[in-house]
């Protein structure tokens, strides 16, 4: 019994000066100090790094680049290698399916087919009026 009327008094001083403590906290001050703590200049950040870079030389080195680049391929035949990857791409059917139909005998697939797909369609009705009769 104690214990409960112990927790039962805790319970009721810890309500009663939970608000008092919340009361006593500027949150706006809060707020405040938050806000400073995660603010960024952009602007001086941006400044600090524009003068790390120099576009200039940047410019010069990217021009020169490109002008090696165009140098370069000034100097590919596009025609030469487009006839060299047709050459290389192209593919004969004609004699592809020469070479392929050599390849077969027809004529024997013919009959094989042909003899596997026979039916004796007198002989399959004989049957089944055999079976008709039997049963």
């Amino acid at each position: 019994m104690k214990r409960i009327a112990l927790a039962l008094t805790a319970l009721v001083a810890t309500t009663a000066i939970a608000p008092i403590a919340h009361a006593g906290v500027d949150f706006d001050q809060l707020r405040r100090e938050n806000l400073e703590k995660d603010a960024v200049d952009f602007d001086a950040l941006r400044e600090e790094n524009l003068n790390k870079v120099d576009f200039d030389q940047l410019r010069r080195e990217n021009l020169d680049k490109d002008a090696v680049a165009e140098i370069q391929i000034s100097s590919i035949d596009f025609d030469q290698l487009r006839r060299e990857n047709l050459e290389k791409d192209a593919v004969d059917f004609d004699a592809l399916r020469e070479e392929n139909l050599n390849k077969v005998d027809f004529d024997q697939l013919r009959r094989e087919n042909l003899d596997k797909d026979a039916v004796d369609f007198d002989q399959l009705r004989r049957e089944n009026l055999d079976k008709d009769a039997v049963a």
